[in-house]
């Protein structure tokens, strides 16, 4: 059998994707299984990733991009026996999910209920877990707080409206005037981000400030997330798309600010948030997240936002659209014989 994957050939680009065969599959090592994957995700750490700018990854081209993945096990290897043949499982890769099998450790699956289908169930996996860390296990929001979302309408801001939402917190969020009924229908009031006093028409929406900032835009966005901020407030930066997207500011520049803001006497507290970082510190409680998000999802208290399936043969498309930031929630690729995987 044949196995295929879309690599990086080298940083750059969405023209540097290309789709490669294997007249093999991979095999397992011991205490792997091999998944068949039915759907991964195009985000916008991948496009980081595909330009050499995400620090969690080290490795050099080529390889296989893809952040997340729901699959099914396909083999078991030797020393494994708590999942079989067949079980539906998610995981957080960081890269190698745009493939059609690849091979992973075990002890790092979490095993998806069978009543949620396959590109449900993979809003979980990145976007879901970002958004449930940040607000509770980063910024500790509390039942009658505030909160600010930019990029609201995107895969991790939908999320965090409904889980804003259902823990009683009050949420505002920016994005591009096409995305404010979406965010209207999750719970949130929308301002536009796009307005020429983008500061100020924050202040008047919040009422003077929210209690919690969460700023994936970097560069000139955290200084507007930090003045819109009530005392006491949080602000959580969480990316870097301005940098990414050649819109100025610098990756480490931004870092040595958010510590600098968080060290002064100002009476606002900073954090970055990585979820890579936050699974090698705490490996249970992304597991334990994730698993209370699927158990919530298949209860109907949240769902996915789903803004375009595609092949994910498509992927270069897909990297071009959230770069032209069109998507509005998740855009999911299809990996699996896409008839399979709705019939799931």
């Amino acid at each position: 059998m044949q196995n295929q994957h879309i690599d990086v050939i080298e940083f750059g680009g969405a023209e540097r994707l290309k789709l490669l065969t294997d007249d093999q599959l991979p095999e397992p090592a011991a205490g792997e299984l091999r998944i068949r994957v039915l759907v991964t995700s195009a985000v916008f750490t991948d496009i980081m990733i595909r330009k050499g700018m995400y620090p969690d990854v080290k490795e050099k081209p080529p390889f296989t991009l893809g952040y997340d993945l729901i699959g099914v096990v396909d083999k078991l290897g030797p020393d494994t026996g708590d999942f079989a043949l067949g079980d539906m499982v998610a995981d957080l890769t960081t890269i190698g999910a745009y493939s059609q099998y690849i091979c992973l450790p075990e002890h790092r699956l979490t095993k998806v209920p069978h009543n949620v289908s396959p590109v449900d169930a993979l809003g979980m996996v990145l976007s879901a877990v970002t958004a449930f860390q940040m607000l509770h296990r980063v910024a500790k929001a509390q039942t009658g707080q505030s909160i600010l979302v930019h990029g609201a309408g995107g895969a991790v801001g939908t999320m965090m409206l409904q889980l804003a939402k259902l823990a009683g917190i009050t949420a505002f969020g920016t994005d591009r005037v096409s995305k404010h009924e979406l965010i209207q229908s999750l719970g949130g009031t929308p301002i536009d981000s796009d307005a020429a006093e983008l500061e100020a028409l924050m202040r008047e929406a919040t009422g003077g400030g929210v209690d919690v900032v969460f700023d994936p835009l970097g560069g000139a966005s955290l200084s507007r997330s930090l003045h819109i901020l009530r005392p006491g407030g949080t602000l959580v930066a969480y990316g870097f798309l301005e940098t990414v997207m050649g819109h100025g500011g610098s990756i480490p520049m931004d870092f040595v600010k958010l510590k600098l803001w968080d060290w002064m006497p100002n009476g606002h507290a900073t954090a970055f948030y990585s979820i890579g970082k936050m699974r090698r510190q705490h490996p249970e409680w992304f597991k334990g997240d994730l698993a209370i998000l699927l158990n919530l999802l298949a209860k109907g208290e949240i769902k996915s936002v789903v803004a375009q399936t595609m092949p994910f043969t498509d992927a270069r498309r897909a990297h071009e659209m959230i770069e032209r930031g069109e998507a509005k929630g998740k855009i999911v690729l299809l990996v699996g014989n896409s008839s399979a995987v709705a019939a799931r």
